[in-house]
């Protein structure tokens, strides 16, 4: 099984390398990029192609092009494209019926995480009406090799991002703030107390993982009554809501205006 990829952007490369990685052999990757020497770097694992060798020569193609740049590559490719091939779009923003304005072909819509540098990714997955089964586990088991899978309702793939794709942004923001704030009441070195937070971060949500915890339940197991932690843990629930509010409203209304715009450009 061929696998190509167009777009040797973050998302591209990631996979390229995570599939050779997983022990897909040279032969059968091939990547193509609008600009060929940023690509030149992954000529050792990969064959280098233009995007119409790519889409003619793999069984599944990933295109891991911007939102605006999705349209020009379709219509690029669409008479090319290996008919039994599947086409993978990790433009969650591009719905199934925007992508047949321009090519009528097996579609899924893929949206990875940055945790899948580390194999951790909580990937999401939707299928098009035309996808086979073995379409489903072709894709599947390559997906698995960086992290798990979920597939998603079509219209739940923006919420779904915002937790799986922008969350480590989130995260990261939220817990750079609270660094910040404590360094003023410590001597403790920034990178030491980075390394603090971030080991206590890993370290607590496996423990939830693997003990099958809640949230509320981990609260009430450090938080005792009138203790320093309740106090801190009170500050977090009463200021916290609002902000969080307001991140998915803001977040989920730039993603339907993008979508929007893209949508009107197909």
């Amino acid at each position: 099984m061929t696998i190509g990829i167009i777009g040797y952007g973050s998302m591209g490369k990631m996979l390229l390398n995570k599939f050779s990685k997983g022990g897909i052999p040279r032969d059968e990757l091939v990547v193509a990029n609008r600009t060929p020497g940023k690509v030149k770097e992954a000529e050792e694992i990969a064959t280098l192609a233009t995007n119409r060798e790519a889409a003619a020569g793999s069984d599944i193609l990933f295109v891991c092009v911007r939102p605006t740049d999705l349209k020009l590559v379709l219509e690029e490719i669409s008479d090319v494209l290996a008919p039994d091939s599947l086409l993978v779009s990790l433009n969650g923003s591009v719905s199934f019926d925007s992508i047949a304005r321009v090519i009528e072909h097996k579609t899924a819509k893929v949206i990875p995480s940055l945790t899948a540098e580390i194999g951790r990714s909580q990937t999401l997955v939707r299928y098009g009406p035309t996808v086979t089964d073995g379409d489903k586990e072709a894709l599947t088991g390559l997906l698995s090799q960086i992290g798990d899978v979920i597939e998603l309702p079509e219209d739940e793939m923006g919420m779904g991002s915002e937790l799986v794709s922008c969350m480590p942004g989130f995260i990261a923001s939220i817990f750079d703030v609270i660094v910040n704030s404590a360094e003023p009441h410590t001597a403790i070195p920034e990178d030491q107390i980075v390394k603090m937070v971030l080991q206590t971060l890993s370290a607590t949500s496996d423990l939830m993982l693997q003990k099958g915890l809640s949230f509320e339940e981990v609260v009430n197991r450090v938080a005792t009554p009138g203790g320093i932690t309740e106090e801190g843990t009170r500050v977090v629930y009463e200021g916290l809501p609002d902000t969080a509010d307001l991140l998915f409203e803001r977040t989920l209304a730039k993603r339907r205006l993008t979508a929007k715009r893209v949508e009107e450009s197909f």
